[in-house]
This record gives C-alpha cells, sequence and structure tokens, in this order.
C-alpha cells in the first residue's frame, strides 16, 4: 500500500469510527430523553469511553463529558438497577417508563434509517434485488431508472488493478465495444483473452483510458480482467418518498432479521456438526462456519474493510451503509440479547411475569455474562476481519 492508499484508508477508518460514533451517540441520546421526559435523573452524558478528557456540568443538571476511547457512548442514569427505589430512579420508575426508557434508542436508530432511506427514496432508492420481495412503492409516484455500468470491485493483483481501475469507475467500453449490463463485460474480456486491449471508462466527470493485458486463465474464478461489477435500478418519488422510507426500513427490518436467524442457524448447526465423528458430517459443519465468518462483520472489519470500500465507491454509498448500519443497530438493540437493551426489557419482564423480585445482583451477573459472551464473539468475529484485511 502506497503512502496515498494509506493516508485514504487512514480517513476512510476515521469517517467510518465517526459514523458509528454518531449513531451510537443519538441511540443512547434517545436514553437520554426519554429517562428525562419521565422524571428519571440523567447524570451523565458522554461520548466516548473513559478515562474521561474533558467535562462540563450542564444547566439540566447533567455532567457532560468527552473521552479517551472513541468507541461510541453512554448514558448514566441514577439508580440503574431494576431494584433501586429512590426518587428519580430508574429502577423506581413503572414498567411502561422502563419500556420507554429502553426502547427509545432502538425507536431513534430506526428513525434516522427512515431518513435516510427517504432522501434515497427522492434521490433515487437501489431494487434490493434478491433481499426484498415484493418492494414496496407507489406506482403512481415512481420513475424507474438504470443507472451506468460501475466498477464494484477490484481484485488485489490483477490486470484491473495494475491497469488503475478503482471501484465506482464507470465502465463505458471494452475493446470498442459499448457495454449495457454484466454480462457484456464478461463476454468481452472472454473473448479477448491474453489479449492487450483498451477500456475507457468515466471516473467523476472525467472520461480516461487505459491498456490492460487480460489474463489468460480464470482458475481463480476473478474473471480475466479481475473485477466484479453493478449496475442498480433505481427508483425515484417525490410526495410518496416518507411513505416509501419508512416501508422500506420495515422492509428491510424483516430481511435483517431472518438474515440473523439464517447465521444464528448456521452456526449453531455447523458447531454441531463439527463435533460429528463423520468426517462428511464435519466439513458440512466447516463449510456453515466459513460461511458465517464471510457474512458477519465486526468492527474491525466495519471499519478496515466496509467502510473504505463504501467510501470509495462515493458519498452515497457511505450514506446508504449509515441507513442499513443504523437499523442494524436498531434490530440488534430490540431483540432479548443480555447487556443490550432488548435483553434488559427480557429480563425485567420476565421477572414481573415470575411476580418475583429482580435483585441489582441477579441483573448484574446475567449482564455480565451476556456481555462476557458478546465481547467474546466480537473477538471470534475481529479475528477473521484481520484475515480480511490480510487477503
Amino acid at each position: 500500500m502506497d503512502i496515498l492508499g494509506g493516508l485514504n484508508f487512514v480517513l476512510s477508518v476515521a469517517i467510518g469510527l465517526l459514523i458509528l460514533v454518531f449513531l451510537i451517540v443519538v441511540h443512547e441520546l434517545g436514553h437520554a430523553i426519554a429517562a428525562r421526559r419521565n422524571g428519571v435523573v440523567v447524570e451523565e452524558f458522554g461520548i466516548g469511553f473513559p478515562p474521561r478528557a474533558w467535562k462540563k456540568k450542564l444547566s439540566n443538571g447533567v455532567l457532560f463529558t468527552l473521552n479517551w476511547l472513541p468507541l461510541g457512548g453512554f448514558v448514566k442514569l441514577q439508580g440503574e438497577n431494576d431494584a433501586a427505589s429512590k426518587k428519580g430512579d430508574y429502577g423506581a420508575a413503572s414498567f411502561w417508563v422502563k419500556t420507554k426508557i429502553l426502547l427509545s434508542g432502538v425507536l431513534i436508530n430506526w428513525l434516522v434509517a427512515v431518513v435516510i432511506f427517504t432522501g434515497f427514496a427522492i434521490a433515487g432508492l437501489p431494487k434490493f434485488t434478491g433481499v426484498i420481495d415484493n418492494q414496496f412503492t407507489i406506482p403512481a409516484d415512481t420513475v424507474e431508472t438504470t443507472e451506468p455500468l460501475r466498477v464494484a470491485e477490484v481484485v488485489k493483483d490483477t490486470p484491473a488493478g495494475v491497469a488503475g481501475l478503482k471501484t465506482g469507475d464507470e465502465l463505458v467500453r471494452i475493446a470498442g465495444q459499448s457495454l449495457s449490463s454484466p454480462a457484456d463485460v464478461r463476454k468481452l474480456t472472454e473473448q479477448n483473452k491474453g489479449k492487450t486491449i483498451e477500456i475507457i471508462y468515466r471516473r467523476g466527470s472525467v472520461e480516461a483510458n487505459t491498456k490492460v493485458a487480460l489474463r489468460a486463465q480464470n482458475t481463480d474464478g476473478n474473471g480475466f480482467l479481475g473485477i466484479g461489477t453493478s449496475q442498480r435500478t433505481v427508483r425515484k418519488s417525490t410526495w410518496s418518498a416518507p411513505i416509501t422510507g419508512l416501508a422500506i426500513t420495515y422492509q428491510l427490518s424483516e430481511a435483517t432479521l431472518k438474515s440473523l436467524g439464517q447465521t444464528a442457524g448456521n452456526l449453531a448447526t455447523g458447531l454441531v456438526d463439527k463435533l460429528s465423528p463423520n468426517s462428511q458430517v464435519r466439513d458440512v459443519g466447516n463449510k456453515k462456519i466459513d460461511e458465517v465468518s464471510q457474512n458477519v462483520a465486526g468492527p474491525i472489519g466495519i471499519l478496515g474493510v466496509i467502510f473504505p470500500s463504501a467510501r470509495e465507491a462515493g458519498i452515497g454509498s457511505l450514506l446508504f451503509l449509515t441507513g442499513l448500519i443504523s437499523l442494524t443497530l436498531a434490530v440488534m438493540n430490540a431483540l432479548p440479547i443480555p447487556a443490550l437493551d432488548g435483553g434488559r426489557w427480557f429480563l425485567m419482564a420476565l421477572f414481573r411475569v415470575l411476580r418475583r423480585p429482580l435483585t441489582k445482583e441477579t441483573e448484574e451477573r446475567v449482564n455480565s455474562i451476556g456481555f462476557m459472551i458478546l465481547i467474546g464473539l466480537i473477538i471470534l468475529v475481529s479475528i477473521a476481519d484481520v484475515g480480511k484485511l490480510a487477503s
């Protein structure tokens, strides 16, 4: 990686980190607003995690802090345990108030996604082929167009990379032939394999050309040129954009839940299969776990792989990724996972149903175990992310 490439990578990681911090901070802001509106004292609102770098007592009594670890943010409520009973304690609030406080962060992240997808409904919302069945649209207020053919991926150490093609470049002509679909790229590169051809492309508003020596073989499946292509079909709306944004966010939430369920199922059955005495069953288990590894990204993968690719593809891809991550944060925090908002609500509701007091010790024990499991999973996924970065 050259110096310029290194600087671009660092900038992409920094932008990704800022976006993640923003999404987590607005999530925590949702908790804080709901708490204050319902009589629960907010003691501290922090951006980043300690050690503390700067603090200021606000006029409403909340301690606002900036902290050195830029990994998100937090809100500290008075009496955060369910068993706390003093006036202004979170624990002293009613079940309904606690529900509003716990799920307000989920709602804020979901609304951020709605706003972003509403903007895309105006500017051009892509068709989620293979992701959403019967994607919502209002035909009377929808114009569908097909965008130019673009480079979606440049495989390392292939003719495309050597020739200087980059993600986001618009492909105009290959070997003198105009292009109308990804199939044209595959056809023309195969017809000219082993030859040096001219590729004309457009980067931004500038049209350029380059000579490319195509590979003679495609044994690794990366093609004779070494690129992945994309050609989006987008739908634009006007007055119906907010309705479309809301409906698409709902449909993507369903798709995210389905994907999470499939991933969890593959992980569970894959681990069971790996314990089988049958070698063929173990091989199936290994394939399932490899599939999970490829489909799941942790902090390193998001910051080091996904965000740099999105930034290289343009501001639109970066904003769209922001919407998807905000939606994913909402869905994940709504699930009954210990230590997350949904898990805390589920634990509180379970003890209400059992008519048993939820003690501070029990709550902290359950959340601590859940937190350690989450950290363990993040570490495992991050190890796989490092492999993706190195490949």
